[in-house]
Parts: structure tokens; sequence; C-alpha cells
């Protein structure tokens, strides 16, 4: 038997369509808390966090109940079709609520194109940040010297600051007094627009409390759904595919961000309504694909009757008398991968929830282009990984791809603005494909200590370990970033969890695919 590629193609639409969402939620949701409320660092952390504080219990919870589920739909695929449908409604609500802040900013918002062709913000725009943020400290340098609006610059030099300037070669480039003056004194106002009027922050956070709910609701029984219909011994390989089609679906978010020009500093106020309504029709598109083609009960039978004729073990999914009990040795080995799962995912959640304002921050790059390379390269990756997995196993696989995310990692420390772009994008090629060979292995090595009846269970333990991580690492991060006043600390943060995943994972002694079941795949020329 062959690993049925085309239909676990399909069943990845469901893991498709998840990371359109996440992908666009992570890109520009902490810009508008940010650029559009003035919240901090740690602050827009907390709200970033709140989708994993929903999940701790969400996941494993949904998981759950998805194993008792009876519907004639199957056990997963009645919770992705309604939660799909709710998160599509609610997503493209929530930028409304996003636009009634955007009115209240006024002409702050708004730039504008002079005589010289070059950007600047609305003259009344600018007049009203200075008015509202006169007095206030705005910047602390590396060397520590604040800045302070009415002190260290008159208000008719700042009304006279534009957005870009000219370089020697003609070119056009950002400011940097803009970006050291106007973008923070711009979001102090935004601060002090949201105190006035709380409305629009109350309806954002409500609406995106109920976005989350929805997300959550369907995300383990939609990751699920791979194990259920797929034997034991092609879990890695296919978890590939499932990856592949994640990923794409973040690609695909990342080119429309081009295209919309999200990470230009002159959209930093731009509505989202139309960008988000495109993500959602996306997700309903590729959800009508999914139960068009994906027949759940009719693949779950199938799984069952390939595992028998093989003689793989596995068990009546009804049947509660077949769940599993772990060993001591192996709940020790399950106890090390979940941890293992907490520090990678606090080391690279960090990067994906801050490198959208990094970028413009520290490096002064579009941060679409460079968070799409390391996407084409885990792309690249994920098919080549489930091989080398199926030879050299699961454990030595993740620890290879846990050095090439620390080392990325460590690099990218050291890059800053004027530091040759193509360095960067290598690194983020380099975390991409090291991401990309931890991700394909460490789900299948947490099911693989389950049985049918309770993959739900065991997939709401490999997401509350990541969701954890992904509650607490916004906000250390940027607590780190708003105590030290500098965001160069997120790389070297990240180095540092996604190296103590390594020695967590020496200690992992089961969960990999057996060498017996893959000798025995071997001699009946099945490829695994």
């Amino acid at each position: 038997m062959k690993l049925n590629y085309k239909r676990t193609l399909f069943v990845g639409f469901a893991f498709f369509l998840i990371c359109l969402f996440w992908q666009a939620y992570d890109n520009i949701v902490p810009k508008i808390l940010i650029d559009k409320f003035g919240m901090s660092q740690t602050w827009s952390g907390v709200i970033m966090a709140l989708d994993n504080v929903l999940a701790l219990f969400m996941l494993p919870l949904f998981g759950s109940i998805s194993d008792k589920c009876k519907s004639k739909l199957g056990r997963r695929t009645p919770f992705i079709l309604i939660g799909t449908i709710c998160a599509c409604v609610l997503f493209v609500g929530l930028s409304f609520a996003d636009n009634l802040q955007l009115k209240n900013l006024g002409p702050a918002a708004r730039f504008v194109t002079g005589s010289d062709g070059l950007r600047s913000i609305d003259a009344e725009g600018m007049k009203s940040i200075y008015d509202a943020t006169e007095g206030m400290i705005l910047e602390t340098t590396d060397e520590g010297k604040q800045f302070v609006l009415g002190k260290d610059i008159s208000e008719k030099e700042f009304l006279s600051i534009k957005a870009e300037i000219r370089t020697e070669e003609g070119k056009t480039a950002v400011n940097p007094v803009f970006s050291n003056y106007v973008v923070p004194a711009r979001e102090a106002y935004a601060a002090t627009v949201k105190d006035a009027n709380k409305l629009p922050l109350a309806l954002f956070v409500i609406v995106l409390l109920l976005l989350l709910v929805s997300m959550a609701t369907f995300r383990s029984p939609a990751v699920a759904l791979m194990p259920d219909v797929t034997i034991k011994p092609l879990r890695s390989k296919a978890n590939a595919i499932i990856n592949l089609m994640g990923t794409a679906g973040g690609i695909l978010v990342l080119a429309l961000g081009m295209v919309f020009a999200t990470g230009k500093y002159y959209n930093a106020m731009i509505s989202y309504t139309g960008y988000f309504s495109l993500i959602a029709g996306l997700m309903l598109l590729a959800l009508l694909v999914f139960l068009w083609k994906v027949k759940e009960p009719k693949l779950v039978e199938k799984m069952k009757a390939d595992s028998a004729k093989y003689g793989i073990e596995e068990v009546d999914a009804d049947a509660p008398e077949n769940l599993r009990k772990l060993s001591k040795e192996e709940k020790q080995s399950l106890f090390f991968i979940l941890a293992s799962i907490v520090l990678w995912f606090m080391g690279y959640n960090a990067v994906t929830s801050k490198y959208s304002v990094y970028a413009g921050t520290v490096l002064n790059l579009d941060y679409n282009s460079t968070l799409l390379i390391a996407q084409a390269a885990a792309i690249v990756a994920y098919l080549p990984v489930g091989m080398v997995a199926s030879k050299l196993g699961r454990k030595k696989t993740i620890m290879a791809g846990i050095i090439m995310l620390t080392t990325a990692f460590f690099v990218a420390s050291f890059l800053r603005q004027g530091s040759p772009a193509f360095v960067m994008n290598l690194m983020f090629a380099l975390a991409g494909i090291g991401w990309a060979t931890i991700n394909v292995n460490s789900f299948p090595m947490v099911v693989e200590l389950a049985k049918g009846g309770n993959v739900g269970k065991y997939t709401g333990f490999y997401y509350t370990a990541s969701m954890a991580a992904q509650t607490l690492t916004p906000l250390f991060s940027g607590y780190l970033m708003d105590t030290t006043g500098t965001m160069t600390v997120l790389f070297p943060y990240a180095t540092l969890f996604a190296a103590l995943a390594f020695f967590t994972m020496i200690f992992v002694k089961h969960g990999d695919s057996k060498p017996e079941a893959r000798k025995g795949l071997e001699a009946m020329d099945v490829d695994d």
C-alpha cells in the first residue's frame, strides 16, 4: 500500500483554510493594535495571547468532543463546517470595528502626496498629533537619549517633517526623522483617541473573542482527521502533505499582503475590510472543496481495513474500553515531547507574532517578502523531510530541524537596518526548513501514543502544549522589548528557547515510527 497523496491533499484543505486565517491574523492584528489603538508591545502581546488562552482548554475539549461525535458526516467534519462559516463572518466583522477607530483618527490617519512627489501625513492630522502629544517622551534610543516634543523639536519643525526623502541615487526612502518622531507620536495620539472613545476597542475585542472561539472549535478536529484516515506508518509522510497545504495557505496570504501592500508604512492606517473579505472568501472556497472531496466515514473505514490488512495495531474508535493506557516510560516521553513543543513554539511564535512590526522598525524591510521566503522554503522541504524521517526516524529528524532553527535565529540576532537583505532572507529560508522538519514529525510522535478512540484527545495534548507557549511568549517577548526599550532582543530570545528544545528532545524515547513496522512495510513493498 502507498500513501494516497491526492486524498491526503484534499484532507489538507481543512488545514489550508485554518492557515489562511492565522497568517492574516498574526500579520495584521498586532499592526492594528499598535498603529490604530496605540497599544504598547506588552498590551498588544496580551491581546495576541487571547487565542492561545482560549485554546488551552478549548482545543483539548473539542478534540475530545469530536472523538465522541456520531454525525452522518463523521466525527470531525461537522466542527469544520460550522466553525469555518462562523469564523468567516466574524473575520469580516472585525474589520468594521477597526474602521470605527480609523474614522476617529481622522486626518492623522491620512497620507498625502506633495508637489515634489513625497508623502507626508495630512497637515491637519499632523497638527492634531502634535497638539495631543506635546511634551510627551516619544522614544529612547540605544544611547538612552529621550526625545520630547516641544523641547527637542518645535511645532514648526514637527509640522514640516515629511514621511519620505530622496536618496543620492534619486530613489524614495522612509525619512528616519519621520520614523523617530512622527510614528511614535501618532501611536501616542492613537492611544489618546482610544482613551477618549473606548467603544471601537470594546467592539474590536468582543468580535475578536467570538472569532477566536469559532476557530478553536474546529482546529483539533481538523488536525485529528489526518490520523483518522491514515495508517500509523504513513502519518509522517501524510503530515508533510497536510503541513504543505497549510504553508500554501500562508504563502497565499503573504502574496496577497504584497498585492495590498500591507507591509508598507504608508498603509499602516488602511481599512482592512476588502483584505479580510478576500481571506474569508478563500476560506469558504477551501471549505467547499473539502466537503466535496472528503467523505470522512468512508475514509475512516478504509483506514481500518488497511490497518487490519497489514497487521498494524488499530482499534475501534467507538469502543471506550480500547482507550490506551500509557506505561511509565511512555508517559515520560510524552512529557518531554510536550515540553519540547512548548520550548520551540516559545521561540518561533515570538518571531512570527512580532516580525511584522520588527521588520519595519529595526530592518526597514517589508515583512511580507521575508516571511514568503520562509514559507516557500518550508514547502520545498515538507516532502523530503517526511521521506528522511521514514528512514532515520522522527526524533533524529526533529533534532536536526531544531539545530537549523536555532542557527537561523542566532544569526538574525546580529542583523540591523543596512545589513544585506539577502542574509535575513537566507536565515528565514533556513528557519522555514527547520520549522518544516520539526512540524512534520512532532504531531505524529504525539498521536503515535494514541489509539483510534482518543486521537482527538492526544491532538488536544499537542495543541495545549503549543498554545501554552503561544500564550506566554507574546507577553514575555513584548514585556522584554518594552523594558529594554528595543526590539532587538527578539531574536536572542527566540534563539534561547529553540536551543533548550534540543536538550528536552534528548530524553524522548517513545513516539518514533517503529523500526519493525518500517521493515515490515518495506518487505511488502509498501511506501511508508
